[in-house]
């Protein structure tokens, strides 16, 4: 069986570690407990991986967070991998930070990389991960939120849950999504 983990985020030294690219920073994380090595290809940074038997592609769109929905498109008709088979990690301001959700299906929530899949996939049925980045910023305010690193607090916690992150994404590649679940941060 074979598998397609998206985390989504914007390429570029200005974006790294902040919360939009959480979803980078998963997939960094999966390929380096995994052994696996990122190289670019079309649309995209791309590293196979193997776990339990399951071949396990990882993919960080280089298409920008509004346009993300193209590498996956093409990842996913190049690999011949049923939409099912595949889940994209997302940062979610309607989450406190920490809790991490996953659904089989539902809305973008507002989230422009979420609306760019809806548009290439022509469907909400796909699986997702949110990851809870909060939302603690003033009206009109958002997009600067969304581009700022975490705090330094979140950055103490964000080892744990980015682990967990990859517990659920090995979960999904041997169990699949049976229902949707939120997890909260077991954090003190």
């Amino acid at each position: 069986m074979t598998y397609l983990i998206t985390g989504l985020g914007n390429i570029g030294s200005t974006y790294e570690h902040t919360r939009h690219n959480i979803g980078f920073s998963v997939a960094d994380q999966l390929a380096k407990q995994l052994e696996g090595a990122f190289n670019h290809n079309r649309f995209a940074h791309i590293a196979h991986v193997t776990y339990k038997g399951k071949n396990i592609y990882l993919l960080k769109p280089t298409t920008y967070m509004n346009n993300s929905g193209r590498a996956v498109h093409y990842w996913l008709h190049q690999l011949r991998i049923p939409i099912e088979k595949s889940l994209t990690i997302v940062d979610d301001i309607a989450l406190p930070f920490g809790v991490l959700r996953t659904r089989a299906q539902g809305s973008s929530g507002g989230h422009n990389g979420l609306k760019s899949l809806e548009a290439w996939l022509h469907t909400q049925a796909y699986p997702r991960l949110r990851f809870g980045v909060g939302n603690n910023f003033h009206k009109g305010q958002q997009a600067d939120y969304v581009l700022s690193a975490f705090t330094e607090v979140e950055q103490g916690q964000l080892p744990e849950l980015i682990e967990q992150c990859c517990e659920i994404v090995l979960a999904f590649c041997t169990r699949g999504i049976k229902q949707d679940i939120t997890q909260k941060p077991a954090l003190e």
